[in-house]
């Protein structure tokens, strides 16, 4: 078996489904969110089980939940790591990856560097949203009033 067998059904849930069945489970170990519309959801499983090189399985969906990449590993990687491999050329990422051992992308991939543009693309209206270091935005924090 390899990536690639997890990625027919494209949505994380039909991929947690199926390592639920075939490799008994998975731990989540992280989620790490990059703007709106890049999530990485950091799984362990059972290697030998799922039939996979490595027991770290990192799963790069869009904000609908469609994978758009599973990353395979034998340690958990670090955001920043993540996405210094993704997007060199940005200086808010940096850190070593563990080593790849498989790599899948989907019909859902797409250059990921362009979520993080000055003029990237938002569902938030501008007065409701701030730039994350890196590039792509989120919802402003809140401001709690001040105690009287």
């Amino acid at each position: 078996m390899s990536l690639g067998a997890y990625t027919p059904h494209l949505t994380l849930g039909s991929l947690l489904e199926s390592l639920r069945l075939r490799a008994g489970g998975y731990g989540l170990v992280a989620h790490y969110q990059q703007g709106e519309f890049h999530h990485d959801t950091v799984l362990r499983v059972d290697a030998a089980r799922a039939g996979l090189p490595g027991q770290i399985l990192v799963v790069a969906t869009n904000c609908n939940g469609g994978i758009k990449e599973l990353l395979c590993f034998d340690a958990v990687p670090t955001h920043a790591a993540l996405w210094h491999r993704r997007c060199p050329d940005n200086a808010a990422f940096s850190g070593e990856l563990p080593a790849l051992l498989a790599a899948h992308r989907t019909i859902h991939w797409f250059d990921p560097c362009e979520l993080l543009a000055d003029d990237a693309r938002s569902e938030l209206r501008p007065e409701f949203r701030e730039r994350l270091s890196g590039g792509g935005y989120r919802l402003k924090s809140s401001h709690k009033p001040a105690a009287t």
